[in-house]
């Protein structure tokens, strides 16, 4: 039986009750939140919720090498990582999935790599094409079999948190090439390359990004565009079990 991990985050957590549910120990620590267990048709999946089970874990203090190092122990075959973003390209509105294939990093002062001690060998990890996995092609052809829409490409801009972006963080983000701006996805990605994952992103449009609407980013505004986005990205996420 193949695995499938998902981590997720705000939006992504309501899976109904797991089967099973792990404490792993990692040579990281701990990881957010207990892994737990569900099973889809021929697949099973190992869901981690990436700000804890309570949601009281800021983007920038998530130990994303523990989170990754517990879905390896776990034996997931691959990795989606879905995160909740807002819309900095024209044409990509709320509620819309996006499919990134480029990441810029805008992070900082985080745990971004496990080659960092000499008990660990020095990993030059391949970065050029962060999300060219296995798993993202099979998104792809899932959403066009299950007629789901999605955005396929696209630049993920990566900025530190926990509070909204400036206006004028946009309009250089927008000058970079990002198309949409998330808090989360770094370091994950590169942690999952060289832990030798094959990992997808999958971002959710929750809002429009600071500066290119005529309203503020408000939180609860977020929060309720994602009770009807997150349906159809989990619609997107059993499509592709289905193939498993």
């Amino acid at each position: 039986m193949k695995t499938l991990g998902i981590i997720g985050g705000t939006g992504m957590d309501q899976w109904g009750e797991p089967e099973k549910v792990f404490d792993v120990e990692t040579p990281y620590g701990a990881p957010s939140s207990p892994l737990q267990q569900f099973s889809s048709g021929n697949a099973r999946i190992i869901f981690l919720a990436r700000h804890g089970l309570d949601h009281n874990i800021p983007p920038h203090a998530v130990n994303f090498r523990a989170n990754c190092w517990a879905m390896k122990e776990m034996g997931v075959d691959h990795l989606l990582g879905v995160n909740a973003v807002g819309a900095i390209r024209s044409g990509i509105k709320e509620s819309d999935i996006v499919l990134p294939d480029q990441i810029i990093d805008y992070t900082w002062g985080r745990k971004h790599t496990i080659s960092d001690s000499s008990d660990v060998p020095l990993i030059h990890a391949d970065f050029e094409f962060p999300y060219d996995s296995e798993l993202r092609k099979m998104l792809v052809a899932a959403a066009a079999s299950s007629g789901v829409q999605i955005h396929d490409g696209g630049c993920h801009g990566v900025a530190q948190g926990p509070r909204f972006e400036s206006a004028a963080e946009v309009v250089r983000m927008q000058r970079d090439g990002c198309d949409v701006v998330g808090m989360t996805a770094m370091p994950e990605v590169g942690i999952a390359r060289e832990m030798g994952l094959d990992f997808a992103g999958l971002c959710v449009i929750s809002n429009i990004a600071s500066g290119l609407s005529d309203e503020p980013v408000n939180h609860q505004d977020i929060l309720g565009v994602l009770k009807t986005a997150m349906d159809n990205a989990r619609t997107l996420i059993r499509a592709v079990l289905e193939t498993f």
